[in-house]
């Protein structure tokens, strides 16, 4: 056995040079002691030159200040009997540096020796005294300060600091030393065309972790820098986080260059923010078209030629069943698959891979009508509207493939085709309102499936835009509405059309409405939950508007007051990354619910063995339904900040494991919003996990979690997973439809898409791309009662979410402009010293790009100016 040294410490050896160091030190602090008055000035002035030039660079403690530490009270006391005047001055400055060692200890931290005597000295060239000196200044101004008044002393030494901070490429320190003071209203005098990038980008980044009134101050100071040195593009997106309309109008006013103002019209174009646009000629024109989406279609189909993706594909093609295993037992079982519900799959992954492309090989052929008729019932309705899909974003073409299905004598094909409408105009502002006048004559008919058709082809075509007429068109509906169904319908279309606006009419009526059915079975109704939800879409990002409803809601019975209260929240906050929200939230999930017990013994037998026979009826009572769209909302909050939705993926596997079932139910679709359109490897593990669950609720949201990750990728490996699921679950029709709803989804445009409500280099979350990940959620937190009942149809409210995930650059002309790019990771740059890179495992392509998630471009040449803040779908870019 090898014996053990201990290391002995090391002791530092004292050269010549220290020991001449440290008498020339005792020399000149006895000189000032001296009562000679014409030996302490020159003393003072070798002490102050000789500290000065071992400070400037603090990798360790500088030996003038180790070897003063003994004399540190003995200058303090000697400062007392030196009469006033330069002198007195000059060695107030020595004790403020030499207590800034470990000369004062403790006591000279506790009195804040620094601080008092460096206010007490010259205050000239504080700087000189070297970074630390003056980092320790700004944690004691932080320790003693009260507020301005009471500090008056203070600010003249503040702004050197912030004069030498801001000049020593120590901006973010000034930054920090201003917000700790409440002071940043001093901040725009030493922001220079040099600093003004790296510190807008560090207080916009604090924005996160301060409190709404102090958040809306730093954004508001942001934008005056941007404006202050036009960087327009930048400007607005602080103006689209903080949803202010008058600051939006007036970055639009400011900005002259039409190159800009085309790019400031693309961001809120992706965004579907509507802006005001005085009519001046052909620019105007130009910009309102922007505005309105009118170029999606036509930008989409030149992206999807460049990457030669033009050719249809069939469901077939998606499923790839010649990879599953050949057995006689399974040909045989899919030779008589083709059952209405397969065939409803199909019609929704043809829709969901062929979306935007306008040509397809089930419905733009000869047998279109045949595919059609081969579903049964309610399933027409969802194959018919899928031609919208097809048609996405291009109105004056989609209309014409679609009409002649408003003529069927079948009720459900022509339902399906005025839905088909609503979604080929969704994101779509077209002059001629095709949608408006087309729908608007069905809103009141009295056939309850064309009522449902229109209602909600009017919310997807309209969703974001706050329009009176439409709303006054839908509003009586609510308020004579005798059927749920039409409720719930007809409230989430009003909740997409008003989506944070709140308009107060439109929620009474629903509010009314829900009241009027509390103690009832129309409460239990599945669609009252769309109803509560359609609410709480009218608060969408409103934050503390919510009080209003909230509290009405308390004369609810429960688990609807819980579950609309925390749809209020979910929608309110949804994607703010809010800490106190998330932390509200789970106290609800925690929570033991006791009531349900209690209530279900007064419940009968018969009433019992009734629910569970008959699963398509009348929902069943789980008083944890509240719990369960706590969990959704958790994950809806804590989208847009990366940290909070790791986090939280933490959280949401203890209720996977200990949760009620119908908590249990929530989970695997909580995971997935965490993670849209980004097949992380953990996350596809943990999904798949539960996609086997001995719950078929549980297993049946796993797998269309797994769908949601991965929309949009095609992702190999989550394809490959997929096609193992449709072969465990051949037996189960329920699991099987959501695998083949899943595979669509991760083929999604072919691969060319993505749900992803996070763009401009995930700066911004989309409030209509939100909304419309969040119906289908609800809707399948008790998934046999809608999706796999007869309210498949919800599911098309993905397309409010769906976008392109290219970069696409554009000439001044507007017209398609390849440029070599790198792309790779987004690294976060926030506060690091010097040009750090700004993307990791680089790789070159030509332009148009299709980007992943995560990812970010950047030019390889400076051939061109760019006047978007990233590379991130469309740019306008001018040749320099």
């Amino acid at each position: 056995m090898a014996a053990i040294t201990s290391e002995k410490p090391v002791v530092e050896v004292e050269t010549e040079e220290d020991k001449e160091l440290q008498s020339e030190l005792k020399l000149l602090v006895e000189r000032i002691m001296d009562k000679d008055v014409k030996l302490v000035g020159p003393a003072l002035e070798m002490l102050k030159y000789i500290i000065r030039t071992s400070t400037t660079s603090m990798t360790s403690v500088p030996k003038p200040l180790k070897y003063l530490a003994p004399h540190y009270i003995t200058l303090k006391n000697t400062y007392k009997n030196i009469p006033d005047g330069p002198n007195k001055k000059n060695l107030a400055d020595v004790i403020s540096v030499l207590a800034l060692g470990t000369a004062g200890g403790d006591i000279a931290r506790k009195e804040h020796d620094c601080l008092t005597y460096c206010l007490l000295g010259t205050l000239t060239n504080i700087g000189d005294w070297g970074h630390e000196y003056i980092r320790q200044l700004e944690t004691e101004i932080v320790q003693t300060w009260t507020d301005e008044k009471a500090n008056k002393s203070l600010m003249p030494l503040i702004k050197d600091i912030m004069h030498f901070n801001c000049h020593h490429h120590a901006e973010i320190q000034g930054c920090d030393l201003l917000m700790e003071i409440d002071q940043l209203n001093l901040l725009p005098e030493y922001v220079t065309e040099d600093t003004y990038e790296r510190m807008c980008l560090y207080l916009t980044s604090c924005t996160k972790y301060v409190d709404v009134l102090e958040a809306g101050k730093i954004m508001n100071l942001v934008v005056d820098q941007y404006m202050k040195f036009e960087i327009f593009s930048r400007a607005l997106i602080i103006a689209l986080q903080l949803n202010n309309d008058d600051m939006v109008k007036n970055i639009f006013k400011a900005c002259k260059d039409k190159a800009t103002l085309y790019q400031l019209a693309f961001i809120c174009g992706r965004h579907l923010y509507q802006v005001e646009i005085e009519p001046e000629g052909e620019l105007s024109d130009e910009l309102m078209s922007i505005l309105g989406n009118n170029h999606l279609s036509s930008n989409f189909l030149t992206f999807a030629r460049e990457l030669d993706i033009m050719d249809p594909k069939a469901p077939e093609d998606v499923y790839k069943t010649w990879l599953e295993p050949a057995t006689p037992y399974f040909s045989i079982l899919n030779e008589n698959m083709d059952s209405a519900r397969q065939n409803l799959a199909s019609s929704f992954v043809n829709g969901f891979v062929n979306a935007g492309f306008g040509c397809d090989k089930l419905l733009t052929t000869d047998i279109s009508s045949k595919w059609i008729y081969r579903n049964k019932d309610h399933g027409m309705l969802s194959a018919t509207a899928s031609l919208g899909m097809l048609h996405l974003w291009d109105v004056d073409g989609g209309l014409t493939p679609i009409d002649k299905y408003l003529y069927s004598t079948e009720d459900y094909i022509k339902a399906g085709a005025l839905l088909a409408l609503g979604i080929v105009n969704c994101r779509v502002r077209n002059e001629c309102d095709p949608a408006l006048a087309l729908l608007s004559d069905y809103v009141n008919n009295t056939n309850a499936t064309f009522q449902i058709g229109a209602i909600l082809g009017i919310g997807l075509a309209y969703v974001g835009t706050a329009r009176e007429d439409v709303l006054n068109l839908l509003s009586p509906i609510v308020q004579s509405s005798q059927s749920v169904e039409i409720l719930g319908i007809t409230s989430l279309a009003c909740g997409l059309i008003t989506l944070g606006r709140s308009k107060h009419n439109v929620i009474t009526s629903i509010l009314s409405k829900i009241i009027e059915a509390n103690n009832t079975e129309q409460l239990r109704a599945p669609y009252m939950r769309m109803a509560g939800l359609g609410v709480a879409l009218c608060y969408m990002g409103c934050k503390d508007t919510i009080d209003v409803p909230h509290a009405a809601m308390d004369v609810l019975e429960e688990p609807y007051q819980t579950m609309i209260q925390t749809m209020l929240q979910m929608c309110a906050y949804a994607g703010t990354g809010d800490v106190l929200i998330v932390q509200e939230l789970l106290r609800i999930v925690e929570e033991r619910i006791t009531c349900r017990e209690e209530r279900a013994k007064d419940k009968g037998k018969k009433d019992a063995s009734h629910k569970k026979k008959d699963r398509k009826g009348i929902m069943e009572w789980d008083y944890c339904m509240g719990q369960a769209v706590a969990v959704l909302a958790v994950a809806a909050v804590s989208k847009g900040e990366e940290i909070g939705a790791e986090m939280v993926q933490r959280i949401f596997g203890h209720i996977g494991r200990y949760g009620e079932p119908v908590v249990r139910k929530a989970v695997p679709l909580a995971i997935a919003l965490t993670s849209i359109s980004n097949p992380q490897l953990s996350v596809i593990d943990i999904l798949t996990k539960y996609s086997h669950d001995s719950d078929d609720d549980v297993a049946c949201n796993a797998i269309f979690g797994l769908g949601f990750v991965g929309a949009g990728t095609n992702n190999a490996r989550l394809a490959a997973g997929l096609r193992q699921m449709a072969v465990y679950h051949t037996k189960n029709p329920s699991q099987l439809f959501m695998v083949r709803l899943s595979q669509g989804l991760l083929h999604l445009g072919k691969g060319t898409m993505t749900l992803s409500p996070l763009h401009t280099d995930r700066q911004l979350v989309d409030p209509v791309a939100m909304a419309g990940l969040l119906i289908p959620l609800i809707a399948l937190v008790d998934p046999h009662s809608l999706i796999l009942g007869r309210a498949h149809f919800l599911l098309y409210s993905l397309v409010t979410a769906m976008q392109p995930r290219w970069l696409l650059t554009l000439g001044e002309d507007l017209q398609p402009l390849s440029v070599t790019v790198r792309v790779g990771q987004a690294v976060d740059i926030v506060g690091k010293a010097g040009t750090p890179k700004t993307i990791a495992g680089i790789h070159t392509h030509t332009t148009p790009v299709l980007l992943a998630a995560g990812e970010r471009a950047e030019l390889v040449t400076d051939e061109y100016t760019v006047y978007s803040p990233t590379l991130d779908g469309i740019c306008v870019l001018k040749k320099h």
